[in-house]
């Protein structure tokens, strides 16, 4: 059964005639995370460390909050589901509909799950209920594919792989919809995934883009669209990059296709990233994206080798950090 959250002000949220997404900002993501990182450690060492989602749901994004849920989009048909971190079980929030996509996924402390819709669009849902508030059309439903998105500040950031731009939507106030052309270091290549996840920087002043293919991290000014790329130290690249994860100055890069988690740490101004370690697991299987509960990451296999049929079983797993 799925349970339900409290969030009181989303009554501001429903009440809008046109359900207009009003959220409360939060400047870097540090209230969740540090929610996160109060649980009592010593209570979840019971806890699954792999847990199952229905066959044939085609993970991709997954999204935890300040509370032992884990939210996960489909591929398939743009569906969520929530498993309680304590038990594992869970069940199916949102039930998706034809033509629907969910990949990359964010919760935002006052229960608004925003979700990239790949075909151009970007989702908000409530984290309650599953309900759709509201879509952005963000691109063309052609030639796009939005991918990934992080909440900073007053904005959800959403990436594009097939189009040098990101965009961000309003977050806590009415507003147009903000198309950011990348600049700079940055390069598109045709016919390749190019910018994946993203993640703030520690100042809360830009953001960090992972781009696919051929590995590269990009520091990109929010301000401006000018991209700058990262050097990085005791790593060539961070090839098959996906899903961003960072806590303070330490970054995580998930390599799905590498079975690879890569740990850098960031410099004062992230223009630097020093590999310091690998997180693999045997229970890995084309893991895409992260979130982070207590002391363990939790990732999606997306298991992009294996046949993606409605038979085939999926699963997510948690790795201690």
């Amino acid at each position: 059964m799925i349970r339900n959250h409290a969030h009181p002000s989303r009554r501001a949220l429903l009440g809008g005639a046109a359900l207009t997404v009003l959220a409360t900002a939060t400047a870097t993501g540090t209230t969740t995370a540090n929610a996160a990182t109060s649980a009592s450690t010593s209570s979840s060492k019971a806890w699954p460390t792999e847990f199952p989602l229905p066959d044939g749901f085609l993970p991709e994004g997954i999204a935890i909050g300040r509370k032992p849920y884990a939210y996960m989009g489909s591929r398939a048909n743009g569906a969520l589901y929530r498993t309680d971190l304590r038990t594992g079980r869970g069940g199916i929030l949102f039930p998706g509909a034809t033509g629907l996509v969910a990949v990359g996924l964010k919760l935002d402390d006052d229960g608004l799950l925003y979700v990239a819709g790949s075909t151009g669009v970007a989702r908000v849902h409530d984290a309650r209920t599953g309900e759709i508030l509201t879509t952005h059309q963000l691109s063309s439903p052609t030639d796009h594919f939005i991918n990934d998105v992080t909440l900073q500040g007053d904005k959800a950031w959403f990436t594009d792989s097939r189009a040098a731009a990101l965009y961000a939507v309003p977050r806590g106030r009415s507003g147009a919809v903000r198309t950011l052309p990348l600049t700079g270091d940055w390069v598109q290549l045709p016919d390749v995934i190019n910018a994946n996840g993203v993640v703030g920087t520690p100042d809360g002043r830009a953001l960090i883009v992972v781009k696919s293919t051929p590995g590269e991290l990009y520091k990109v000014n929010t301000r401006t669209g000018h991209a700058t790329r990262i050097t990085l130290a005791g790593a060539t690249d961070v090839v098959n990059g996906d899903g961003l994860y960072r806590i303070g100055r330490t970054l995580y890069v998930v390599q799905n296709r590498l079975n690879l988690i890569s740990v850098f740490h960031l410099n004062a101004t992230s223009t630097k990233a020093t590999l310091t370690g690998t997180i693999t697991n045997p229970r890995f299987d084309v893991p895409t994206t992260a979130a982070r509960y207590g002391n363990r990451l939790y990732l999606v296999n997306a298991r992009f080798t294996s046949p993606q049929l409605p038979e085939t079983t999926f699963t997510g797993v948690s790795v201690p950090i």
